[in-house]
């Protein structure tokens, strides 16, 4: 009982940068948008957000440069593909090394520096029930809130107009601007939501999560971030739930050792990974899913005729 609810409980905290970060990239997506720079976005937030954390003992100043961070490297990127036109795929390869590369510079001198972890919430008679207490009501406020964002952004595609015209212009760019929609806008505030997300993911990397810089500090969140989305197939629920999965599996090998089951941990590390790989090859072989679900003009450059 006592490793089921460590799972569960940890899940949520592990779960949460990569869903920040994959809801972000859901409306980028959802624009017409392929964004492949977000594990350059989080490793910047990461090294920012720390700094500023240590230098201020504030966690809300960290989060937000995080975030700040964030939305300038997405500017970067918005730049190369809706300015210069650049190929969305190399452009965000290009902008994520970018981002590494940065974030390695800066964190160098922090390198085993640790900070205060933000405190975990604790509501009233809730939060000592068992089991569920310590699941739902015991996690800090930064998970609390990725609920939040997650329902807001599934109210925001399906149930208002901005979403409406948004998800159009993600479905053919061209005909939106027909319509008097403002495409190239749109996909420049799109990116720079899904930077302030990965930013705000970053940042709670490592100033919550794990409050201890090191350099491989992201190690690979925001590539399974992108592919939760997909995962996810576009749909906010989902993708809620694949990256609770994640989480989950995340820490099943810690709980395993706690219990005394004898696996290589070197196995249980990579599950994560392994698990996106046949997630990924299982979802693709879905040809109907996939058209049905993935934005028409996905990865696809547009500029105005007139």
């Amino acid at each position: 009982m006592d490793a089921l609810v460590f799972v569960l409980a940890g899940a949520m905290a592990t779960a949460t940068p990569m869903l920040l970060a994959a809801l972000g990239e859901l409306v980028v997506e959802k624009a017409g948008v392929l964004n492949l720079s977000i594990e350059g976005m989080m490793a910047i937030a990461a090294a920012i957000a720390f700094m500023v954390t240590l230098g201020t003992h504030d966690h809300t100043l960290g989060l937000l440069a995080g975030v700040v961070s964030g939305v300038l490297l997405s500017l970067v990127f918005a730049m190369l593909v809706l300015v210069f036109m650049a190929n969305q795929v190399a452009a965000g390869l290009a902008v994520g090394i970018l981002g590494l590369g940065l974030s390695a510079l800066l964190g160098r001198a922090y390198e085993g520096m640790t900070i205060l972890p933000l405190a975990k919430l604790s509501i009233p008679v809730l939060s000592g029930l068992p089991v569920i207490g310590p699941v739902l009501f015991g996690q800090d406020v930064v998970v609390y809130l990725a609920f939040a964002l997650a329902a807001l952004i599934a109210w925001f595609l399906y149930a208002t107009k901005a979403g409406l015209k948004l998800r159009v212009i993600g479905e053919n760019p061209a005909t939106a601007h027909a319509l008097g929609l403002w495409p190239v806008a749109t996909r420049l505030a799109a990116i720079a939501f899904g930077g302030a997300m990965a930013g705000l993911a970053g940042g709670y990397a490592s100033t919550v999560l794990t409050p201890v810089w090191s350099q491989d500090m992201i190690a690979g969140r925001g590539w399974i971030a992108v592919a939760l989305v997909v995962f996810g197939t576009w749909r906010p629920a989902r993708i809620v739930v694949g990256a609770y999965l994640f989480g989950a599996v995340s820490l099943l090998g810690l709980a395993l050792q706690a219990l005394g089951i004898g696996i290589p941990s070197q196995l249980m590390t990579c599950m994560p990974y392994v698990l996106t790989i046949v997630v990924l090859v299982v979802i693709s072989a879905d040809k109907v899913r996939i058209r049905l679900n993935a934005p028409a003009s996905l990865g696809e450059n547009y500029r105005p005729t007139t």
